[in-house]
């Protein structure tokens, strides 16, 4: 619970269903029945108590936030783990996931919790890259990404089994603002690959309003496909593709 009188610094957690708008009411009513299976078996895996958490529904999703003393790193490895865990024993009907995670200051308000740390957490759940990266990797389930912030101070501590070498930046443009951080396909903590294999390639996207004002808002893709890279290496395109 947060009081009108506190200003918390705390984890914010989004999920998404991808194409739910799509599905007619009967799937969709399937559908957040196991959302919620999904995600409370994994917070129960990972050591976390789903029931603290103040939870609002987004329709097709979830957005939460979770308690000031929440262990962030617990969170974002084992949490998200679980959840890709659970989404990869095949159980019906199929779920795809966006996750975002950002930590920030809020504090209360009429309607909950309020503060730049949801917007952030929100924006870089609808951002076009991070849905075009699960769209893209059609054998996966879930996506991830965290912010800028959240980067530097959890994942690339590697704590918990971290792979920071998982993650690739992303950039979103939205009415005026930039908003960065970094996504990861799947586990962020699988197992470990053999010595000298090569990780997957990657498609670093950044998007941006449409300088012509175009009607329908439409974003502008930017995508550079970069060549599979030794785990741990940092390929130089992905420095490029966000400074274009």
């Amino acid at each position: 619970m947060i009081h009108e009188d506190q200003l918390v610094y705390g984890l914010v957690v989004a999920v998404d269903v991808e194409g739910f708008s799509r599905m007619g009411i009967l799937d969709q009513v399937a559908v957040l029945f196991r959302l919620k299976e999904v995600l409370d078996r994994a917070a129960e895996r990972a050591g976390l108590d789903r029931a603290e958490w103040l939870r609002q529904p987004r329709g097709d999703g979830e957005l939460a936030v979770l308690p000031a003393d929440s262990d962030v790193s617990r969170v974002v490895a084992d949490f998200v783990h679980e959840v890709a865990e659970e989404l990869g024993r095949g159980s019906r009907p199929r779920l795809r996931l966006r996750i975002s995670l950002h930590h920030g200051a809020l504090t209360a308000g009429v309607f909950g919790p309020i503060g730049d740390a949801l917007i952030v957490a929100c924006r870089l759940l609808d951002a076009e890259p991070v849905r075009e990266t699960l769209a893209r990797h059609t054998g996966e389930d879930v996506v991830t990404v965290v912010s800028d912030r959240l980067y530097e101070d959890v994942v690339a501590t590697g704590f918990r089994g971290l792979r920071p070498d998982r993650f690739r930046p992303v950039a979103d443009r939205v009415k005026g603002r930039t908003f960065r951080g970094y996504v990861c396909v799947g586990s962020p903590k699988p197992a470990a690959r053999t010595a000298g294999q090569a990780s997957s390639d990657w498609v670093v996207a950044t998007s941006q309003a449409n300088p012509s004002g175009s009607v329908n808002g439409a974003a502008e893709l930017t995508a550079i496909r970069c060549a599979p890279v030794p785990s741990g290496a940092t390929p130089a395109c992905l420095a490029r593709a966000l400074r274009r």
